[in-house]
C-alpha cells in the first residue's frame, strides 16, 4: 500500500465514517434519554433512500400508505385513551389534529409531486417530510406504554420493531434496490485524491447537523429539557417535564438523523429494504465505543469505524463486516472491566 492508496481509502473511510457519526449520535440521544437502544435506526436510513428511488421512478412510494397507517392508528388509540379519561371533545380533537395533520400534509405533498418531474432538492425535502413523522409514531405505539420497563425489555421491543418495520419495508418498496442521483456531480482533483461533490454535501451536512445539535442542546429550552431528561428522569419529571414529549421528541430527532442519512448515503451505494441494518449497526457499534452516553466520543468512534472498514475492505473485503463487529468485542471487555454494573444497570 503506498500513500496514494493510503488518501484514497482514508477519505472512503471519513465519508462513511460521517454517515455512522450521524447515526451513532441519534443512538446515543435515544438510548440516553428513554433508554432504548434503539435497533430500527438503520430502518429510517433505508426508508429515506427507498423513497427518494421511488419518486425518481415517478412513483407514489409506499412511505405514504405506511405513514398513514400509523397515523391512524396512533390517533385510534389516542381517542380510546381520550375517552377512558373522559377528555372534554375539544381536547381530544386537539390531540387528534396533532397526529394527523403533518401526516396528512406530508402524503399530500407526495400524492402531488410524484408523477411530476421535481427536482431532487424537492423530492429530498417531502422524503424528509414523510420519514420524520414516523419517529415518534412509533415511540407512541411500541415504547411508550412501556416507558418503565427494563433496559432488556426494551431491547426486545426493539428487535420486534427491527423485524416488523423491516417486513413492511419489503411489501412497501418491494426486493428491488434503489441507488439514487447525486445532489452534486462535480468533482476535484486533490493530488491523487478525486473528491467527488457528493462527498463534500455529505461532509457539509453532517458538520452542520452536529453543530446544530449542538446549539440544540445547549441554547434551546427543548434541548435542555433533553438533557435533563437523560442526566434524571425523576428529577425531571418532578420539574415538569414530561417524560413522554422527551420520548417522542428524541424519536422525531432520530428519523429525521435516519432520512438525512438516506439521503446522503443513497448516491453511494444500492439501498434494499433491510439494507438499513447493517448501515444502522454500524452507528451502534460506534455508539458503544462512546458507552451509549457522549456524544463527542460517539462521533469520534464512528470516524474510526469508518476508517477501520475502509482498510479493511482493502485487506480483506471479504471479511470486511466481521473485522468492524468484531472490534466491538475488546471495547465491551474494556468497559466491563473498567466500570463493572449490576446486571439491571
Amino acid at each position: 500500500m503506498d500513500l496514494s492508496i493510503a488518501s484514497i481509502l482514508a477519505l472512503d473511510g471519513l465519508t462513511n465514517g460521517a454517515i455512522y457519526a450521524l447515526l451513532a449520535l441519534a443512538t446515543v440521544l435515544v438510548f440516553t434519554v428513554t433508554r432504548v437502544i434503539f435497533i430500527p435506526q438503520g430502518e429510517f436510513v433505508a426508508f429515506g433512500a427507498l423513497t427518494v428511488g421511488m419518486f425518481q421512478l415517478g412513483r407514489l412510494p409506499g412511505t405514504v400508505w405506511l405513514l398513514l397507517a400509523m397515523a391512524l392508528l396512533v390517533a385510534l388509540l389516542d381517542l380510546l385513551d381520550g375517552l377512558r379519561a373522559r377528555q372534554l371533545p375539544s381536547a381530544l380533537f386537539r390531540q387528534l389534529l396533532r397526529t394527523l395533520a403533518l401526516p396528512l400534509l406530508a402524503s399530500a405533498a407526495a400524492w402531488w409531486i410524484a408523477p411530476r418531474n421535481s427536482g431532487l432538492i424537492v423530492q429530498a425535502l417531502v422524503t424528509l417530510a414523510l420519514v420524520t413523522p414516523m419517529g415518534p409514531l412509533v415511540y407512541r405505539l411500541a415504547y411508550q406504554s412501556l416507558a418503565g420497563a427494563s433496559v432488556l425489555v426494551l431491547l426486545i421491543v426493539s428487535v420486534g420493531v427491527h423485524f416488523a418495520l423491516t417486513g413492511l419495508a419489503l411489501l412497501a418498496f418491494g426486493a428491488e434496490g434503489f441507488r439514487n442521483p447525486s445532489f452534486w456531480d462535480a468533482r476535484f482533483s486533490l493530488g491523487p485524491l478525486t473528491i467527488s461533490g457528493q462527498t463534500f454535501i455529505i461532509l457539509a451536512a453532517s458538520s452542520a447537523l452536529i453543530v446544530s445539535l449542538y446549539l440544540f442542546f445547549e441554547r434551546s429550552l427543548a434541548g435542555k429539557a433533553l438533557r435533563a431528561t437523560a442526566v434524571n428522569r425523576l428529577g425531571a419529571r418532578l420539574m415538569g417535564i414530561s417524560s413522554e414529549s422527551a420520548g417522542k421528541l428524541s424519536f422525531t430527532m432520530a428519523a429525521f438523523i435516519g432520512a438525512l442519512s438516506g439521503l446522503l448515503i443513497g448516491p453511494s451505494t444500492t439501498v434494499f429494504y433491510d439494507s438499513g441494518f447493517l448501515i444502522g449497526l454500524k452507528g451502534f457499534v460506534a455508539a458503544v465505543f462512546a458507552g451509549l452516553a457522549s456524544y463527542p466520543l460517539a462521533a469520534v468512534g464512528a470516524i474510526g469505524v469508518g476508517l477501520l472498514e475502509s482498510f479493511g475492505s482493502f485487506w480483506a473485503s471479504a471479511w470486511k463486516e466481521v473485522i468492524v463487529f468484531t472490534s466491538i468485542l475488546p471495547v465491551l471487555l474494556w468497559r466491563s472491566l473498567r466500570d463493572p454494573h449490576s446486571d439491571e444497570e
